[in-house]
């Protein structure tokens, strides 16, 4: 199920989730930030980051709410570059 209650949230976010397995561990960082992107209602908007370990644990978020994969959200993860489509671009969205 889509969970799309953006209303009143105003940013969306890449989050890195990494278990640590010992102090001498490689933090996984962000490598390419989000740019901030404009779309015309209706059509569909990608961001991508880039981090620096491949296939991190990577949570997407629209303010506090995690944002999962249903027909409003594509989320991919290929290598070291996370992936959020959002379809059909709504003013909610922003």
């Amino acid at each position: 199920k889509c969970q799309s209650n953006c209303v009143n949230q105003d940013l969306t976010q890449c989050s890195i989730k990494a278990p640590v397995f010992s102090p001498l561990a490689v933090p996984v960082l962000f490598k390419k930030e989000l740019k901030d992107k404009e779309a015309e209602e209706g059509t569909a908007v990608k961001f991508q980051c880039e981090l620096t370990k491949d296939n991190a644990t990577v949570e997407w978020r629209k303010g506090t709410m995690e944002l999962f994969p249903c027909a409003k959200y594509e989320i991919k993860l290929s290598g070291r570059t996370a992936e959020l489509v959002i379809h059909n671009v709504e003013p909610e969205d922003a």
